[in-house]
């Protein structure tokens, strides 16, 4: 949450925009339950991540890796 604060985004609109920003993406799935979130959740479209950016969350990957199958 901290890493979008500091960038100015929702944290929701930061994990749309990034997900949305990967190329084997083919479609984005939200799921909202107020129209606050729905204008969030939409308005992520329009966002683009810098690379700096892209980078910091890149580095919390590492981090925190996925979980193993």
């Amino acid at each position: 949450m901290t890493l979008a604060r500091d960038a100015g985004l929702h944290p929701a609109q930061m994990a749309l925009a990034f997900v949305t920003s990967r190329p084997f993406v083919t479609s984005n799935i939200i799921g909202t339950t107020t129209m606050a979130q729905l204008k969030t959740a939409l308005n992520s479209a329009d966002v683009v991540l810098p690379p700096d950016l892209e980078a910091r969350i890149d580095a919390i990957h590492q981090i925190h890796r996925n979980p193993a199958p």
